[in-house]
């Protein structure tokens, strides 16, 4: 009676072979977004400057049409509306938590060099690209890539660890490229880890770890809130008010 109490509670092998295909499919769609957040990386930063421009949000926006044609639902890729107030509080409560530390860290005289970045020199250019090109070409779109599309993939794969896991890494990994100039443009990381190779290297590993570490916690609140919208708004926080915040050191100086 046992072993047929067993076989009775075997699964059939079309469901096997159905949760075998499925789970197949899920490990495709991740490589299909990592090789494409890849090549978006390159083409964006190892091509023409115009590139740059358009690439990200372009792949971005391609991501989320590919992944919800392959069933990924708008709660998963945190772009549902019942989860709207609680990210909308997030939010919130991340801008005003950022906006604390920047102003202490542009006040403070040891930590005000920090700021000191050469691309934001003007508090007009500081403006825009805080208000224009922040949003619209880096923050919302790799959000909708990475704590959107990545995170559901992820998620439907191997649940938060996962998620928590394979998508900071990956965030952080994304940021080689953007940080090649890091302690060439900042005067403060200029002082602290001088120019030439060794600079630059030490501030690509300071950028992916720190980045690293950014991802992890936009992960967090991603999950917290359902919504994609608390990510973007601490994304935004602290590339945004820190472009205000560098034009506001070098006004001062």
């Amino acid at each position: 009676m046992s072993d047929q109490a067993a076989l009775a509670e075997r699964p059939h092998p079309l469901v096997e072979q159905l949760s075998a295909l499925h789970h197949f499919r899920t490990y495709v769609d991740i490589a299909v977004v990592v090789v494409v957040l890849a090549l978006t990386n390159l083409i964006a930063h190892f091509t023409t400057p115009w590139a740059s421009v358009a690439t990200v949000p372009a792949a971005a926006l391609l991501l989320v049409a590919l992944v919800r044609s392959r069933g990924l639902g708008w709660a998963e890729l945190g772009l549902s509306r019942e989860h709207l107030k609680s990210g909308t509080g997030y939010a919130l409560g991340a801008v005003a938590m950022v906006l604390s530390v920047i102003a202490i860290g542009a006040l403070l005289p040891w930590t005000r060099p920090m700021f000191m970045n050469n691309n934001y020199a003007t508090i007009s250019g500081a403006l825009i690209a805080s208000m224009v090109i922040i949003p619209l070409q880096t923050v919302i779109p790799e959000e909708l890539a990475f704590r959107g599309v990545l995170h559901g993939a992820l998620d439907r794969a191997w649940g938060w660890r996962g998620v928590a896991a394979a998508g900071s890494l990956l965030f952080g990994l994304w940021h080689i490229a953007t940080s090649l100039g890091l302690t060439s443009s900042n005067v403060g990381f200029t002082r602290i880890f001088g120019g030439g190779v060794m600079g630059t290297v030490a501030g690509v590993t300071l950028a992916v770890v720190a980045t690293g570490i950014a991802g992890f916690v936009f992960t967090w609140l991603r999950r917290r809130s359902g919504s994609l919208i608390a990510p973007i708004a601490l994304h935004w926080s602290l590339n945004g008010l820190g472009a205000l915040a560098a034009a506001f050191v070098w006004h001062l100086s």
